[in-house]
């Protein structure tokens, strides 16, 4: 049995990581009705709570306090495969020690994956200096993240009311089971009253537990987490996966034949599923995977990837980029799920937009200051930090124009050095 360790990272991280055991909990509940503590909770159950401010300052003050504590986690686990780091990219916290700690995981856990789930703030976000604090997050990112899903408020709000509009306004018909809601909380291990952001919270906390169910229970097509990156990551800096889950929730009385089954792989392609505001039917796939649970076949996968592919753009060299897995225990309420991680350009706008509020504060110098007053911070990181995301940008802009082209099977790969 493999583990993971979990470090969560500033306000953000702390809120969703405790989603995230808390549903954790309620799911092995679910399955392990006698509370045993069994492999599959050995796999997740101990994790690193990080609390403090800045890349520079108290990076670097607490540093070995970190290090001592991720050693000791580590040298719990018997075979430990990945480390995820929850974090937002706005705040100071999140953006600067989070990728602080991602630095020294590279350095001290050099063969160990590190998976990054990054929260991108929104353009009404009330954090003035948040476009530096990402985009000098995003070459941290760039340079020392095996893998990167990233998630965007503004998407997790738009989820959260489609569902309450769709509950509220009877469109249904039927009766939604309450713990099948991707924002619920209902039926969970510690029933707390819900805080304003945990139903945006419960959404990230979801997509981590369809991400970790292979490595916590049975299944006739289990996917290692590492298997992840070596199958969806072919270049070493376009490692950002656009992540969408579905269903969003279960009707109580009604059963599921194999015409809504398909309609769940076709629901995570559109635009509507998407964690970030991003379309990927209209744009290009380097590698899909698809992380199925509960009673699905793989002649159910084999026949939706067929029925999908055709209006499915992807690179003439990867025409085949598919890796699945199937897990044999749904989530709760649910009687199966599917969470899709695609390699897709349609990540690109998000980091666009991202640059150009950078830019706006850059140009005029506003607020520089704050950040240039600190030791070992100079106006030269944001022009290195600004670059590394161009330079991001224009590599995306460089698969986008060979869409549509012929399809070519190069006769060896290029290895990158």
């Amino acid at each position: 049995m493999t583990q993971s360790v979990v470090v969560q990272v500033g306000q953000c991280g702390n809120q969703v990581g405790c989603r995230f055991w808390d549903l954790a909990l309620r799911e092995h509940a679910a399955v392990n009705k006698k509370g045993i503590y069994d492999e599959a909770l050995s796999s997740f159950f101990r994790n690193i709570d990080t609390r403090a401010v800045g890349h520079k300052i108290y990076g670097c003050q607490y540093r070995e306090n970190i290090v001592e504590k991720l050693r000791k986690t580590a040298e719990h686990c018997d075979c430990l495969q990945c480390f995820f780091i929850i974090h937002s990219m706005g705040g100071g916290t999140g953006s600067g020690l989070g990728t602080f700690v991602l630095n020294l995981l590279e350095e001290e856990f050099p063969e160990v994956y590190r998976f990054v789930t990054s929260v991108y703030p929104s353009g009404e976000d009330d954090v003035i200096t948040s476009p530096y604090n990402s985009v000098l997050a995003m070459k941290e990112l760039n340079e020392h993240a095996d893998c990167v899903l990233p998630i965007e408020n503004e998407s997790l709000f738009e989820i959260v009311n489609k569902i309450h509009q769709m509950i509220n306004s009877g469109k249904l018909g039927s009766t939604v089971k309450q713990n099948s809601l991707v924002t619920s909380s209902a039926g969970s291990a510690k029933p707390v009253p819900e805080k304003p952001f945990d139903a945006m919270n419960n959404i990230v906390a979801n997509l981590l537990l369809n991400l970790t169910s292979s490595a916590r229970f049975e299944g006739s097509l289990n996917m290692d987490l590492n298997e992840i990156s070596m199958n969806l990551v072919p270049f070493p800096r376009l490692h950002y996966l656009v992540s969408s889950l579905t269903p969003l929730y279960t009707l109580a009385d009604v059963n599921v034949p194999s015409r809504r089954l398909d309609q769940m792989f076709s629901d995570a392609f559109s635009r509507d599923h998407q964690l970030i505001q991003a379309d990927p039917k209209h744009s290009l796939y380097l590698a899909c995977a698809l992380l199925v649970r509960g009673n699905v076949q793989v002649s159910d996968l084999r026949r939706n990837i067929e029925r999908l592919k055709p209006s499915l753009h992807f690179v003439s060299w990867n025409q085949e980029g598919w890796k699945t897995g199937l897990c044999s225990v749904p989530p709760v309420g649910h009687s199966h799920s599917l969470l899709a991680l695609a390699n897709n350009t349609c990540v690109k706008p998000t980091f666009i937009e991202l640059k150009d509020r950078f830019m706006k504060l850059y140009k005029k110098k506003a607020h520089l200051h704050h950040y240039l007053q600190i030791d070992g911070m100079e106006q030269s990181c944001f022009s290195e930090a600004i670059s590394s995301l161009s330079d991001l940008i224009e590599e995306y802009n460089e698969l986008d124009a060979t869409k549509g082209g012929p399809r070519i099977d190069p006769s060896r790969l290029k290895i990158a050095v």
